[in-house]
């Protein structure tokens, strides 16, 4: 199984994701690492990436998924995935993928991303972020105002449910 940790920046993808992955034995995969150089220079300096920067992105994390669900791997990926048609590459044909949509009120994530250090992607890209978004409707939806470790939890009890 692929469980794609979701959300715009701040909401926690990758420390959810992290621990999430360790709580359910899996192997954890950070998005933002699959990037091509240019688009993260071009968050650098702070501007946003478009459908055009994304999709050669988005293909090359489905074609990950396909080689780890091939393998029989388990991976909790950290992914954005904020329009519906990327979470639609993402999960194509693919029953194994399931996401977990990360939600928080725009103000406790712009807080959270004014604390982040050794990040690429500026505080200010989080308003072109939640513009973009298109919240799922068939995601697990978490609130992220609590600690991690509790927001895992309740991952785990969500999945378990499923």
């Amino acid at each position: 199984m692929v469980i794609v940790v979701m959300g715009v920046s701040g909401v926690g993808k990758t420390t959810v994701g992290m621990l999430l992955a360790r709580a359910l034995g899996a192997e954890f995969a950070e998005g933002d690492s699959y990037h091509p150089p240019p688009n993260v220079e071009k968050m650098r300096a702070g501007t946003s990436l478009d459908d055009e920067d994304r999709w050669p992105w988005l293909q090359i994390l489905a074609a990950e998924i396909d080689t780890w669900l091939a393998e029989g791997r388990d991976v909790v990926l950290a992914c954005s995935a904020l329009k519906r048609a990327y979470r639609d590459l993402l999960a194509h044909g693919r029953p194994q993928v399931r996401f977990v949509y990360l939600k928080g009120e725009a103000a406790l994530l712009r807080a959270r991303l004014d604390q982040r250090r050794g990040h690429y992607m500026p505080p200010t890209l989080l308003a072109s972020q939640l513009a973009a978004l298109e919240e799922p409707d068939d995601a697990l939806t978490i609130d992220v105002s609590g600690p991690p470790e509790v927001i895992v939890e309740q991952i785990r009890i969500a999945l378990a449910e499923l």
